[in-house]
């Protein structure tokens, strides 16, 4: 099979599949061409409809499905699994409640979401959430968070962190500087804070900072504008954050993963495929498109795009090279976990390990 050119650059883009819990045929193909880092599942690609036993086949065949597209030795199997609402996979895969429940108990959940997620062939958790929920109003955080204040999201969020990681889960902090003061969910509008940078210095950023120093491996940037910091463009885009701020000032040396691009906060930055150029000329690494907010095949473009600045000169080649050196570093400490089915004695210990949620999970995202 010959390597399609976007391929080269492949390596930049996580894509979120269409919802069919079997590989759609667009999806092998875009797989195929792109041969990207990775994909994100969401509920839509679990079967919901079918006992443990036989949606877990459905598993194993979409996971190597996904791997025999990519075509790649190391992949990123993704998912968003933090808790609450935050919750894509059927029964009996344990419902914690959200992650300000967890208390001390955040390190045994975190173990057990580790092990369940690793049995299903999923390798990255984009958890946890290292935002301080300071703001009663917002719409998108709020018991998504460890917490209310710095000292409490540091202390479980990275004890959940690393007995997850431990079982050889991936996690990503998130969302870089902080998305707990927020007003707007940036799903469908662009938040906007008044904060500069030492406002963010004495709260938000607090809890990134102990992450970096606890060598978390990746970070997920926000879709937020902070015009006292960059007036022009939201984190995910700004050169001042992902840069000066995170890895100049802060020192941070891992990967860096933007948010859904398709969510409703960046589709006036995104409406032009040069955007991708401009994402990773800001320091980040990879650019997540999930085909829920946003069609995936725009990934095509996109790929172009950074293709064209490349060899226009306005994307440097060290740059590029670094970006994708700290990629294929922390790929090739992916596991590929097999599927697995777990005892019930083991689902059972794990509703023991925290408190669980009854409610109705995301439908969607």
């Amino acid at each position: 099979m010959t390597e399609h050119p976007i391929a080269e650059v492949g390596s930049h883009f996580l894509v979120g599949l269409r919802p069919t819990p079997l590989l759609d045929e667009r999806d092998r193909v875009l797989l195929r061409d792109l041969q990207p880092a990775g994909v994100i599942l969401y509920k839509s690609n679990f079967r919901h409809d079918l006992p443990y036993a036989e949606w877990l086949a459905s598993q194993a065949r979409l996971i190597e499905d996904i791997h025999a597209a990519c075509g790649r030795e190391h992949l990123w199997i993704g998912v968003d699994h933090e808790g609450g609402r935050v919750c894509r996979t059927p029964a009996p895969i344990t419902r914690f409640s959200y992650a300000a429940h967890w208390g001390e108990r955040a390190p045994a959940i975190g173990a057990a979401m580790g092990m369940e997620l690793a049995s299903l062939g999923i390798n990255l958790n984009f958890a946890p959430v290292l935002d301080i929920h300071t703001n009663p109003a917002n719409p998108v955080i709020g018991e998504r968070a460890f917490g209310s204040d710095a000292e409490t999201v540091i202390e479980h969020g990275l004890g959940f962190l690393r007995a997850m990681e431990a079982q050889h889960v991936l996690g990503c902090g998130k969302h870089f500087p902080g998305h707990g003061d927020t007003s707007v969910d940036s799903h469908y509008g662009l938040p906007s804070q008044s904060a500069g940078l030492d406002d963010l210095r004495r709260r938000e950023l607090l809890p990134f900072i102990a992450a970096i120093k606890a060598g978390v491996s990746m970070l997920m940037t926000s879709h937020i504008l902070f015009p006292a910091v960059d007036p022009e463009f939201p984190v995910t885009l700004s050169r001042r954050f992902c840069t000066d701020l995170l890895r100049d000032e802060l020192g941070y040396r891992g990967v860096v993963v933007s948010d859904d691009i398709g969510m409703g906060a960046m589709n006036a930055f995104f409406a032009q495929p040069e955007a991708a150029a401009r994402l990773l000329a800001s320091g980040c690494d990879l650019i997540m498109v999930c085909a829920h907010w946003t069609e995936t095949e725009r990934v095509r473009d996109f790929a172009q795009a950074i293709l064209h600045a490349r060899e226009a000169g306005e994307l440097p080649e060290a740059l590029l090279s670094a970006s994708q050196a700290r990629i294929e570093a922390l790929l090739r400490e992916a596991p590929r976990n097999p599927v697995t089915s777990l005892a019930p004695e083991i689902f059972e210990r794990h509703a023991q390990a925290g408190p669980l949620f009854e409610a109705k999970t995301v439908e969607v995202i």
